[in-house]
């Protein structure tokens, strides 16, 4: 298994297999990809449009990314099934059961301005940190509106739901939200909502949400504005954002177009964690509170 060279610089992610919408009862409808991730009439779940099946169980290889002291396995290999501990207990999470698949069924539309790359495939240390603040702050979440910003696999929702929020989890990628929904089975959490969304264009009523977090969810500086514009959309007057993030640059672009919407950001987190794969140096991931 190989990665493109550009993508790995992008993404830390090993080049080879051998390197080391409806929100609670706010009452908007969920878009059209959405309703393909919802149970069929046989109580499973849909397979979602140009989806990734489920990997067949002789390859559900476990690794694990544990944080307890004295208790760590980082990966060198990828595979389909990890499980991490976070926000106080265990996590098994399946992904997409051949990164390589993913990357070869990439059509040329897919590098485009929109650039489709299966990110979602991958745990982030910044989702992670996020997990473990969510936990921390469980009173703050428990029965609140809450909106996970490109959810991926899933964790954040799960820790979110699992904590009594009212969770949506939203990506843009079906695939991404397929899996989201068969690793809430799998740890027996109560399904959030999962959403195919656009945050160019909120398929949520405005003010729906009185929590949004997200993790590493911006590395480009075109994304600012668009994330800036959907958290005015959806956050309710006195709610709160929580972004996680490892200290990449545009961040620093974020904090100065925050300011200058009116936004007030302040870090309520530095915590140094593992990434999945195995690397020399720990990550640092910044947490920040973003309110009006």
């Amino acid at each position: 298994m190989s990665v493109p060279r550009w993508v790995a610089e992008r993404t830390g992610l090993p080049r080879t297999a051998h390197d080391a919408g409806t929100i609670g009862a706010a009452g908007c409808t969920v878009n059209r990809f959405a309703v393909a991730l919802m149970p069929d009439s046989g109580g499973h779940p849909r397979k979602p449009i140009a989806g990734v099946d489920a990997p067949p169980p002789h390859l559900l290889l476990v690794a694990r990314r544990m944080t307890r002291p004295g208790e760590h396995m980082a990966l060198t290999t990828y595979t389909p099934v990890i499980t991490v501990f976070a926000a106080g207990r265990e996590w098994t999470l399946e992904r997409a059961a051949d990164l390589q698949t993913l990357w070869d069924n990439m059509v040329e539309a897919d590098f485009g301005d929109d650039e489709r790359l299966p990110y979602w495939t991958e745990l982030w240390p910044s989702s992670l940190v996020l997990a473990d603040w969510l936990h921390d702050n469980a009173g703050r979440i428990r029965g609140r509106t809450c909106l996970d910003m490109g959810c991926g696999l899933g964790l954040c929702s799960l820790v979110g739901q699992w904590l009594g929020a009212r969770v949506t989890g939203m990506d843009y990628e079906p695939e991404a939200l397929f899996h989201a929904r068969r690793n809430a089975e799998r740890n027996r959490v109560p399904q959030p909502l999962w959403t195919v969304m656009d945050w160019r264009a909120p398929a949520v009523r405005r003010h729906a949400a009185d929590l949004v977090w997200g993790g590493d969810i911006m590395y480009e500086r075109r994304f600012v504005t668009p994330v800036l514009d959907f958290l005015d959309h959806v956050l309710a007057p006195c709610g709160a954002a929580w972004v996680a993030e490892p200290g990449r640059t545009v961040y620093n672009h974020f904090r100065e177009t925050l300011d200058a919407r009116g936004w007030h950001a302040r870090r309520v987190l530095s915590s140094e964690t593992a990434s999945l794969y195995e690397q020399p140096e720990s990550v640092t991931v910044h947490l920040w509170e973003i309110t009006r």
